[in-house]
């Protein structure tokens, strides 16, 4: 059958397709996206190098669609066979290139994406030459192009509120897949014979990608086990981050996007580090707030402090608050913080929280995320720390993780130098910032920034609260900071208009990653 050939049923089959294979291939380009940003780090930066290699080599799919020739609504079929089948495939390729052939990994992805790109951007040509003889070239068109950018719409809402929440990255891809598997059977019932060849290649690529829907989760689970040396218990993609607790005997250990968040072997250096030196210089506080910390340790420190009445928890993730909540290894070690009656959590993002809360509080804790990309940035911003400097009350106190000051020293002292470039012009005084820094096994070196509105005295500081690592001592030892250490004289603050602490960050940690 020609182009000039196409009776009214296969049309209308040909245009309803158009709007499956459009959302299909939106979500093959965000399943990427999320996998290697997932994968390589730095979201950002890796959401734009896909959209660059999928947009450009579909172009180069486009130009190339023009040598395809002879029965064309065969060759769309194909087409459709070849792309179920390494779309719906893709994500679990990738998962099993990264553990298998990490070195490879970043070339063997972009591959795989400028292939699927250039079979996306084949279709829409290869449809329009079959239908331009029925409805002419220019009602082809924009009914393609329509039913195209619906198509694309769809997957892009799709994606975030269904996609992620319900079949997560590893069965994502194989889902949209068996959708250009579905349009290439509905194809080929409009393409004349012969096509039993055609018909034998499509349910054997129906048939690899059942079974590998159908295995998908314990295929990329078992691939995720083998870039993690512990054994995985859970692991769950949310609209937000991959979440994955691994357990090897009694170390149990949480990563976010591939970034370890805690170990329990030693988190208590780490959680006390943060509350305690904060709870010290703000005696008798009653209320607090905790920036992150959905995983309920930080609150765990918090109640040790008889005195506070609340305890406040903003994550923007419920997928890592409810874990917190439900699972038996987090419940044992954050000891069951969210069920206290002095606890209440908030799903949101933080810095909108402190824009629309009204609250004032004694002490606020941000256990954020490390500032790698300019997302994250923003919770580092002079902007940040001025919204939260409102938020406390006459004599409250503010500290903040600041990544590793023997790591990335550039990044931990310019999180040092926004705190004391935060106060708004014309407005309340600013934060004062004292630097401090502990040993955390499992991260090296960490820094913290303790600030107030006035200055501090670390001399004066006590525990305060039953400890399994920090006593009177070792609380005040935090802040001496060796030569190797000290703050360099050139560092800019990190502002949301120039954001200079990911290049900080990324360029200190480069160094050791080489």
């Amino acid at each position: 059958m020609q182009s000039g050939e196409v009776s009214r049923p296969a049309r209308l089959v040909l245009l309803a397709s158009i709007f499956l294979v459009a959302a299909c291939g939106l979500v093959y380009e965000l399943v990427a996206g999320a996998v290697s940003s997932y994968l390589m780090g730095d979201a950002v930066t890796q959401f734009s190098f896909v959209i660059g290699v999928f947009l450009s080599a579909m172009g180069l799919g486009s130009w190339l669609a023009q040598f395809i020739t002879g029965r064309l609504p065969a060759a769309f079929v194909a087409l459709e066979i070849w792309l179920g089948l390494l779309g719906g495939l893709s994500s679990v390729l990738m998962f099993a290139a990264s553990a298998l052939a990490p070195p490879v990994f970043p070339v063997f992805f972009y591959s795989l994406c400028a292939v699927l790109g250039c079979l996306i951007g084949a279709e829409i040509p290869l449809l329009v030459r079959i239908l331009k003889d029925t409805e002419g070239v220019s009602r082809a068109v924009s009914s393609i192009l329509a039913l195209d950018y619906l198509g694309a719409l769809a997957g892009s809402v799709l994606f975030p509120l269904v996609v992620l929440p319900f079949l997560g990255l590893s069965r994502a891809s194989g889902v949209f897949g068996v959708m250009n598997l579905a349009v290439a059977w509905a194809g080929l019932a409009i393409v004349p014979p012969p096509k039993k060849r055609l018909g034998l290649g499509l349910a054997a690529a129906s048939a690899v990608l059942a079974v590998t829907l159908v295995c998908s989760g314990s295929l990329v689970g078992f691939f995720e086990d083998l870039l993690y040396q512990d054994s995985i218990i859970f692991a769950k993609t949310s609209p937000y981050q991959r979440i994955i607790l691994t357990r090897w005997r009694g170390d149990v250990r949480l990563y976010l996007e591939g970034q370890l968040q805690f170990s329990s072997v030693d988190e208590a250096r780490y959680h006390e580090s943060l509350v305690f030196p904060a709870m010290a210089a703000r005696p008798g506080a009653r209320s607090v707030l905790i920036l992150g910390g959905g995983d309920g340790l930080a609150a765990r420190e918090v109640l040790k402090f008889p005195g506070v009445e609340t305890i406040t928890v903003v994550d923007i993730d419920p997928a890592v608050t409810e874990l917190a909540k439900t699972r038996p290894e987090l419940r044992a070690l954050n000891q069951r913080a969210f069920l206290s009656p002095r606890v209440r959590c908030v799903n949101m993002d933080a810095m909108r929280y402190l824009e629309t809360s009204r609250d004032f509080y004694d002490v606020i804790l941000a256990d954020l995320p490390d500032p790698d990309i300019p997302a994250l940035a923003k919770l580092y911003s002079t902007s940040f720390y001025a919204l939260a400097a409102r938020r406390l009350s006459r004599h409250g106190v503010f500290c903040t993780q600041a990544t590793s000051p023997f790591y990335a020293p550039r990044a931990f002292w310019s999180i040092v130098r926004t705190l004391r470039e935060s106060a708004p012009s014309g407005g309340p005084p600013g934060l004062v910032p004292l630097p401090y820094h502990v040993n955390v096994p499992s991260f090296g070196e960490w820094g913290f920034v303790l600030a107030a509105r006035e200055h501090l005295d670390p001399a004066r500081l006590r525990a305060g609260a039953p400890a399994r690592f920090h006593t009177d001592a070792s609380l005040r030892a935090m802040f001496v900071f060796p030569l190797d250490m000290a703050e360099p004289q050139d560092i800019q603050a990190n502002r949301l208009q120039d954001p200079v602490l990911p290049v900080y960050y990324r360029k200190g940690w480069d160094r050791f990653n080489q």
